[in-house]
């Protein structure tokens, strides 16, 4: 209030007087969120929820914006709210958690067991700084634990596996193997011990089935020999509704895919849908390139570059052959001023043939990209 705001304790009240006041003039339904909640005065904090409700707010949200409460503590918060505001009035206490000291969802599970019956999260934990509570951790937490707990919720959770690789694809921002719930390890048992209880009784070292979250072996094998109709097959199994152009765009990357590749895999498949459909149409055109390097040569390279449908050519040298080449790119583009911070590169499946996935972060005139 007093670095940001600028604001005294009296002019936030009235500010949240006005604000929801307009909002309930609107909509039945308000939500108002306090920043920083977690760290603000009990006493303030429950003077500034009460305005709300008294004003129209029919959601009341506690967000721990910077990631620093605890469990006992937000517990311990969610229900003075609970009590000493809410009352019995048809409020909903929500919660939205970061992730700052890793305890984003522990906090979301206290809150619920506390009376909140909303929380706001995100598919792979993604989100500011270290991120937000992860979306499918939560769901398979409480209904792994209901028993415990008491809640659920109506998301189907055999789609968490689908959606969290398309918004991986989508967002650039890979999943770690160790990911609880939709890391390629949450599910993989090494150590001999653990395969041999495996081997007798699944639920010897496995709380939840793979097939729970939607993590399934296909059972056709799609190649080079695979039609038409076992892709469409496969693509609505992955939760997919494509057009027949669209499916015919992607059917026609696919079988160029599976000359070169003996098997496809989910993962190429959503590499292909994000390719082919979900794609922007863009305005650079990369035609052709061409690589040198080795022992005792200067890394090489040759790129070509069609550029708002006007092709160009030019070459770089560079410290390696991705140097080299992104040297050829500012020529081409004429961009000489833009900054590669990040580059790094991610196989989609398995197999030394596997598709790659390349995330490039850029920067020019202060914006990163």
């Amino acid at each position: 209030m007093e670095h940001k705001l600028k604001l005294s304790p009296a002019q936030v009240l009235e500010e949240v007087r006005r604000g929801v006041k307009h909002c309930a003039s609107l909509t039945k339904s308000v939500e108002f969120s306090a920043e920083d909640a977690t760290r603000t005065d009990s006493a303030f904090l429950k003077e500034v929820f009460a305005c709300a409700i008294e004003n129209g707010a029919t959601t009341l949200n506690i967000p721990d914006t910077v990631g620093y409460t605890m469990p006992v503590e937000y517990t311990r918060i969610v229900k003075e709210i609970m009590t000493d505001v809410v009352g019995d009035r048809p409020v909903v206490v929500s919660t939205h958690c970061h992730n700052d000291l890793g305890v984003a969802v522990a906090n979301s599970i206290a809150a619920i067991m506390a009376g909140a019956r909303q929380v706001e999260c995100c598919v792979n934990g993604i989100g500011e700084r270290a991120g937000n509570a992860s979306l499918e951790e939560l769901v398979m937490a409480l209904r792994v634990r209901k028993d415990l707990v008491g809640c659920d919720t109506r998301i189907n959770a055999r789609e968490i596996m689908n959606v969290s690789r398309l918004v991986s694809q989508v967002t650039g921002l890979s999943v770690s193997a160790n990911k609880p719930i939709v890391g390629r390890n949450a599910f993989a048992h090494e150590a001999g011990i653990h395969q041999h209880g495996m081997l007798k009784d699944r639920r010897t070292y496995e709380i939840m089935r793979p097939e729970d979250i939607g993590l399934t072996e296909s059972k056709m094998v799609l190649g080079k020999h695979s039609g038409r109709h076992a892709l469409h097959s496969r693509l609505t199994e992955l939760g997919y509704r494509l057009s027949q152009a669209q499916l015919d765009q992607v059917f026609d990357r696919f079988k160029h895919l599976a000359d070169r590749k003996k098997n496809i895999y989910d993962e190429d498949l959503t590499a292909l849908v994000a390719d082919d459909v979900f794609n922007v149409p863009n305005r650079y055109e990369l035609v052709s390139l061409e690589t040198r390097s080795g022992t005792g040569l200067e890394p090489w390279a040759k790129a070509t570059v069609r550029v708002d449908g006007k092709a160009r050519t030019c070459e770089g040298t560079g410290n390696g052959p991705v140097n080299a080449l992104v040297q050829a790119l500012k020529e081409c583009t004429s961009n000489t001023e833009v900054q590669m911070d990040e580059y790094h590169i991610d196989a989609l499946s398995t197999g030394s043939d596997a598709q790659g996935k390349v995330s490039i972060a850029i920067s020019a005139d202060g914006i990163t990209s």
